[in-house]
């Protein structure tokens, strides 16, 4: 099968709104989003935050607006921000509106707590004046009272309803730049809402599964309701909401879309087997190494750790770059060819070596530069593994007698 095909479901498609330079829907990319968790009314500590959210793969950053000084602080720090601010709000419209006189790039507003509909219609009338759109952020922990009880609970029915009445407001004062999430802690609930969304609004939908939690629960949580979602072409951008440092949530986002290749990859990505009774060195270990000395070069490459040097260059054939680990030695490999054969303790930093001069060089420069000795050295190391394990380890022609007699009618 080619790699480069995507079995992935047809990307639903939307209409396409703009939060500041960043296109969500339509044809856009599927973009990251993250939160501050720092004051927003201190200035350098949440720019500080953002810069880096930002550099972890961020496209687009949320701030609470939750009092005056949030809202002072968000008007220094939007023309100083390097990506869209977007303005968390709960429960006051004098937020939202301090928000847009700030320069905020979007809203969120949580129709559960915001609700009547004259402040609604309020804050979207205001918002259009400025071309500022406003995700509709359904929450099943702060549902309306009466759609809860309507609907026997938070059900995906209950949270598409209550996006759905909140769009009705906007609706009447003709705004249309919206996005909408109807976000659940219950991936089950979480999957079912979007699926229902998907098909009631073609408005962009932001991903997440709320509350999910402190790593590595909540990443797997996140992880197993977005990707469903994204691999049935439903979502336009996303957010991990995790009880971590806000820069795993943008990091997790981004390197899922790159799995997934639905987004181009701009940095590390390791991939080592899980190690087993035939590896002759510490795989984990080697694999943890080369992730740290590797992951702040800012190299987008794909970099493999194998514990076998007999399948090891074969089963990651697809690597940019990677070393199979045998006795004493390993195999250094690019793109499935054996480049050079290096002692144990120098794996790492031959991988280092390369990765720089592959990023300086380019993959086919370096595979000339080759050594040519190299394939025969890892032919005989490969042969020796094989001797030393035995040719037949198995005992193939009895255990295939034996399978025969057993299966014999």
């Amino acid at each position: 099968m080619d790699v480069t095909a995507s079995p992935l479901s047809p990307r639903r498609r939307t209409r396409q709104i703009h939060v500041g330079s960043v296109a969500v829907g339509g044809d856009a990319p599927i973009s990251v989003q993250s939160m501050t968790t720092t004051k927003t009314a201190d200035v350098d500590a949440t720019l500080g935050q953002i810069y880096e959210l930002a550099a972890a793969g961020a496209d687009i950053v949320r701030c609470t607006c939750n009092e005056r000084a949030a809202a002072e602080g968000l008007a220094q720090i939007v023309p100083r921000s390097p990506v869209p601010i977007v303005a968390d709000i709960h429960f006051h419209v004098e937020m939202a509106l301090a928000a847009l006189e700030a320069g905020v790039h979007g809203l969120r507003l949580n129709p559960g707590n915001l609700r009547k509909p004259e402040e609604i219609k309020l804050v979207a009338r205001e918002a259009k004046d400025r071309g500022v759109p406003i995700r509709i952020g359904v929450n099943a922990g702060s549902l309306h009272p009466d759609i809860y009880e309507r609907f026997g609970g938070a059900t995906p029915e209950a949270l598409v309803e209550s996006a759905r009445l909140e769009l009705a407001y906007f609706d009447e004062v003709d705004f249309h730049d919206v996005k909408i999430s109807v976000k659940a802690s219950s991936v089950a609930t979480m999957i079912g809402a979007y699926r229902l969304a998907a098909e009631t609004f073609d408005y962009p939908l932001h991903l997440g599964v709320t509350e999910a939690g402190p790593l590595p629960g909540g990443l797997i949580k996140g992880t197993a309701g977005i990707a469903t979602l994204l691999a049935e072409g439903i979502g336009d951008t996303l957010r991990y909401s995790l009880t971590a440092d806000p820069v795993e949530e943008a990091r997790a986002g981004r390197q899922l879309l790159e799995s997934l290749g639905l987004r181009e990859r701009r940095g590390l990505d390791l991939i080592a087997c899980p190690s087993c009774g035939r590896a002759e060195v510490d795989v984990i270990g080697v694999a943890t190494a080369a992730q740290d000395a590797l992951s702040g070069m800012g190299l987008p490459i794909q970099v493999a750790v194998m514990g076998c040097v007999v399948n090891g260059p074969g089963e990651a054939r697809h690597a940019d770059l990677g070393i199979a680990a045998g006795k004493k030695r390993g195999h250094l490999f690019i793109r499935g060819q054996i480049v050079r054969v290096v002692p144990e303790d120098e794996m790492v930093a031959a991988l280092v070596e390369e990765a720089t001069k592959i990023a300086e060089e380019g993959v086919e420069a370096r595979l000339a530069a080759r050594d040519v000795t190299a394939e025969a050295a890892a032919a005989a190391d490969r042969a020796a593994l094989l001797e030393d394990r035995g040719a037949d380890a198995n005992h193939v022609a009895e255990k295939v007698t034996e399978i025969r007699r057993r299966t014999h009618d």
